[in-house]
This record gives structure tokens, sequence and C-alpha cells, in this order.
């Protein structure tokens, strides 16, 4: 594939081509233990206010690519996130199409 046709094609996620979202995701792909997290981790590994990542969060969740349930534990909320099969295609595609894009790029 050409340049200017990997070029192109880029870009398939709008959604996950925005930095923050894409360290969500890739920050849930990531965990040894799995592909939760809760709020809390994220927010302090990702260094966002809550405002922020609540705000990210809505977006992967109506693209249904996380889940997020609300419960309680120990009388104290928690909130965790966890990538769907949706989100684990989109973001495999996403990192496809980036690949694409440097390997056009080398020379």
């Amino acid at each position: 594939m050409g340049r200017k046709a990997a070029l192109r094609a880029a870009g398939s996620d709008k959604l996950l081509h925005e930095r923050g979202r894409f360290l969500i995701m890739t920050h849930l792909a990531g965990r040894e233990d799995g592909d939760t997290a809760s709020f809390t981790e994220l927010k302090n590994a990702l260094g966002y206010t809550s405002g922020n990542l609540s705000i990210q969060l809505k977006l992967l969740s109506e693209t249904g690519y996380v889940d997020i349930v609300k419960r309680f534990k120990d009388n104290k909320p928690l909130t965790t996130v966890k990538l769907t099969a949706k989100g684990w295609k989109a973001l495999d595609a996403y990192i496809e199409d980036m690949k694409r894009i440097i390997d056009s790029l080398k020379r």
C-alpha cells in the first residue's frame, strides 16, 4: 500500500484517534489481570480529572467500546470500566491502521 493510500485508509475510528480515549482503551487492554479497571485507578494512572475522565468514558460507553458498572463495595461507591468485545475489535483495527501508516512512511 502506498503512502497516500495508507493515509486515506487511516482514521477509520476518529473516536479512538483522540489521545485521551486511546490511552483509556490501551490502559484497559494492557492490564495483566484482565481488561477491567476502577474509575479511581484510571484517573490516577492517566492523570485525568474526574470530570474529564467521566466525559471520555461516557463517549466510549455510548459507542459500546466499554461497559461501566456502578455498585457499592463496603458501603462506598465503586465504578468499574471494562473493554467490550466491540472495544477490543475497534482497538485492534485502529492499531492496524496506525501500523499501515507507519509502514508506508518507511523508506
